[in-house]
């Protein structure tokens, strides 16, 4: 049976045109290279012709006669679907089309304060560039114009001038359709029809920034860059996101060598043309107070600035002794996985010149007992438009929403579109779409469900032509990693369905790719080194168990820290500070989630003193009198790292030949879940003001079930002390009844990260 669509012919100025059935006729005519004026559509929304800028003159051949009859009124074209022998006439060719088009956009103008000067929007604004082509010279409309109140959405999104607002209701369609939460509405009639959040809400969804590019006048603007620059006095430079394993393709724009504004760069197979709040908004953190901009050396307990020459000499000589005396499996590397393929690589370069073994960039990792069985690097195990075109998908362990906003809203659309999506998690994620089936189970004993899954559940995937199973961060994090892994791909493997991971950083893929993570966090840890060199982490925040983690390196004899940021605990447990750029300001290399290779190219110079790490490493090879040191770009790093490029996907692979028995199998232990919080994953995200004020930035009460709290004596609302590895905070207990028994929901967040690691056990009394 073919799935050739059903073409339709239609005739568009005079212009023949073939679509497939059931194209609308703004579609049709863009085809034919036909521009229609519009407000209210757009691709990925669904049509409700609320703007009428884009009417039409239809005609349809006369059932009867098959004489051409055109409608008495003219036809929004972006509501009107294409049908055989139809004809359409635009504004080029027919006087009714361009009258009605200039009595909407007169219409629209009623209103409007016309304070293009002022406006954020101006110099990219829809209404300004179509007032321009459709726009009357002056205004009849001589009568009080109407002023809207602005409405409070929050710390992103502003909405100062609502009275610019034409009710496209782009941004309402947007929260429902895309994002899945609607947290914008349209509330009266007519003229006093206005804008406005729900109950006084704040807009909150993880991808609330998109409202302001979606909005086609200055109603919505962003808050953090509200009269900050002009669109035309800005400089764009293509980036790659570096917040998640997504690969989000960005244009990040520039004044005074600043960034000022980052704006996603379209590109359907990625991230299409959206952007999470996280990529738009963390360039806030760029420039924050705490950047490190010369390189600074402890003496006697007090920080002096050095130069580099002296700095690096500094690591060098200390490394040297380290190795002389204690022996070279005495120093160890932890990098950051969001660091590019090209600093990773050059580190283990360096490493292996040295003859040092413990380098590792899985810094949350708590089982390592798959290193070595893998066959290849973890992916996601097909292209992020392959996952979103599977008849069934189950995901374990991930909170979706947090982890990928963005893959979460393809997925979304794909379950409306039918979709089968099933769920295993430890907490009732409100993921706003249709569900299979919604699993919420004790973290020990998700490997036993992936062993016996439900019937409905393993029937969706067996059945389905394309199907995939995925596990997310929670998986990752778990201490009994190997034997849920495993049991999810003996799962994959006897269903027909694809495996796949969610990696938890931009780079991750790449790391693995490298043969990076030769050591377990867990081991670095638990036996601290003579020498700790920390690329682009921040202990406290980053690793696996932070305060066990600061503890291990106050332990070390020497942290020698690579980092844009100073930080307090870098300043208590590093010796030497070495100011790294971040993305923005260096050249480099990401491998995402599906294996792709995505290069970009920095977008200002660096701040202060601070050099891209990978010319760090290459010089401190060359003071190694290290062979192979002598690059002069980042390309050709990345070219000795990988090789022929085009052979990368050979070295993807999720297959695991090993064997392992699981080593939780009860749901009787107090485990923590929740993940690391959405606006708390890396450097330059947590140092963002306006993510931090969002509600996702909060300090997180730890949710526990009723029974769970009577079991240990507490109530809603008890104030806490959470406790793991001999750490301690306080925390404010609350009841959930949908989380199951014997687990506490406590995210990561800079109040609690001294606690032990996600999904290991935790400990609860009254404070």
């Amino acid at each position: 049976m073919s799935d050739a669509p059903t073409m339709v012919d239609v005739i568009i100025d005079d212009v023949h045109v073939s679509v497939p059935k059931g194209t609308l006729v703004i579609r049709a005519a863009e085809q034919a290279g036909i521009r229609i004026p519009r407000f209210c559509d757009h691709p990925l929304l669904e049509p409700v012709a609320a703007c009428r800028q884009c009417l039409v003159e239809v005609g349809m051949p006369d059932r009867n006669t098959g004489e051409l009859r055109f409608m008495p009124k003219p036809q929004p074209s972006c509501a009107q679907t294409v049908a055989p022998g139809m004809v359409v006439k635009t504004q080029h060719t027919s006087g009714v089309a361009d009258t009605a088009q200039r009595g909407v956009m007169e219409f629209l103008l009623i209103n409007h304060p016309l304070d293009c000067p002022v406006c954020d929007k101006g110099g990219e604004c829809q209404l300004q560039d179509l007032a321009v082509g459709y726009g009357m010279s002056s205004s009849r409309y001589e009568e009080e114009k109407r002023a809207v109140k602005p409405k409070e959405m929050g710390p992103l999104i502003s909405t100062q001038e609502m009275s610019r607002c034409i009710h496209c209701t782009r941004c309402v369609r947007f929260t429902e359709e895309i994002a899945g939460e609607q947290e914008i509405g349209i509330a009266n009639r007519g003229e006093l029809s206005e804008i406005m959040t729900f109950v006084g809400k704040a807009v909150e969804t993880e991808l609330s920034g998109n409202v302001i590019d979606l909005c086609p006048v200055g109603a919505l603007t962003s808050k953090p860059f509200r009269f900050n620059a002009r669109t035309w006095e800005l400089s764009r430079r293509k980036s790659v996101s570096a917040h998640d394993a997504l690969g989000s393709n960005l244009e990040v724009q520039t004044k005074e060598h600043t960034v000022r504004r980052v704006l996603p760069r379209e590109n359907e197979a990625i991230n299409e043309c959206w952007l999470s709040d996280k990529d738009r908004f963390a360039y806030e953190g760029l420039n924050h107070e705490s950047r490190l901009t010369q390189p600074k050396i402890k003496h006697g307990g007090e920080w002096q600035t050095v130069d580099w020459p002296t700095a690096l000499e500094y690591v060098r000589h200390t490394l040297e002794c380290v190795g002389n005396e204690y022996g070279k499996d005495q120093i160890a590397v932890w990098a950051n996985p969001m660091n590019t393929v090209e600093e990773l690589y050059l580190a283990k370069k360096l490493a292996n010149g040295l003859g040092v073994n413990a380098t590792t960039a899985r810094l949350r990792e708590s089982d390592s007992r798959l290193s070595g069985s893998l066959q290849g690097a973890q992916w996601l195990g097909q292209t992020i438009e392959e996952l979103a075109d599977n008849n069934a998908v189950l995901v374990v362990g991930a909170v979706l929403r947090k982890e990928q906003p963005l893959l979460t809203a393809r997925l979304r659309r794909a379950a409306k579109n039918g979709m089968a999506v099933s769920v295993l998690s430890a907490q009732a994620e409100e993921l706003h779409m249709p569900l299979l089936s919604q699993d919420v189970r004790h973290p020990n004993t998700w490997a036993d469900y992936l062993n016996n899954l439900p019937e409905a559940v393993a029937g969706s995937l067996q059945n389905a032509e394309r199907a995939a199973i995925v596990l997310g961060a929670e998986v990752q994090n778990h201490p009994d990693y190997a034997a849920i892994y495993h049991a999810a791909q003996k799962a994959a493997l006897a269903l027909g369905a694809r495996f796949g991971i969610l990696p938890q950083a931009a780079n991750s893929v790449g790391a693995d790719v490298l043969g990076f993570n030769q050591a377990a966090i867990a081991d670095l840890v638990a036996q601290p080194k003579k020498a700790v060199l920390l690329l682009n982490v921040e202990p406290d925040a980053d690793v696996l168990g932070g305060g066990k983690a600061v503890d291990s390196l106050k332990q070390a004899g020497s942290v020698l820290a690579f980092t844009a940021y100073e930080s307090d605990t870098l300043l208590d447990v590093a010796d030497v500070l070495l100011p790294i750029a971040p993305f923005t300001e260096t050249s480099g290399s990401f491998i995402s989630m599906e294996g792709r290779l995505q290069s970009f190219y920095g977008v200002t110079k660096a701040l202060g003193d601070s050099k891209p790490l990978w010319k760090v490493l290459r010089v401190l090879g060359n003071l190694f009198a290290l062979d192979g040191f002598g690059f002069e770009s980042s390309e050709e790093v990345l070219a000795e790292a990988l090789g022929n490029a085009d052979a990368l996907p050979e070295k993807l692979n999720n297959f695991s030949n090993g064997q392992v028995q699981a080593a939780f199998n009860n749901a009787d232990k107090l485990v923590r879940v929740g993940g690391v919080g959405i606006y708390h994953t890396d450097p330059i995200v947590r140092r963002a003001a306006s993510l931090q004020q969002t509600q996702h930035a909060a300090v997180p009460e730890a949710r526990v079930h009723p029974m769970t709290l009577s079991m240990l004596g507490l109530v809603d609302g008890d104030a806490v002390l959470a406790e793991q590895h001999g750490h301690t905070a306080n925390v404010t207990v609350r009841a959930d009844k949908t989380l199951p028994e014997n687990v506490v929901h406590l995210p990561h967040h800079p109040a609690n990260a001294q606690l032990g690691g996600l999904m290991n056990t935790i400990k609860l009394t009254r404070a």
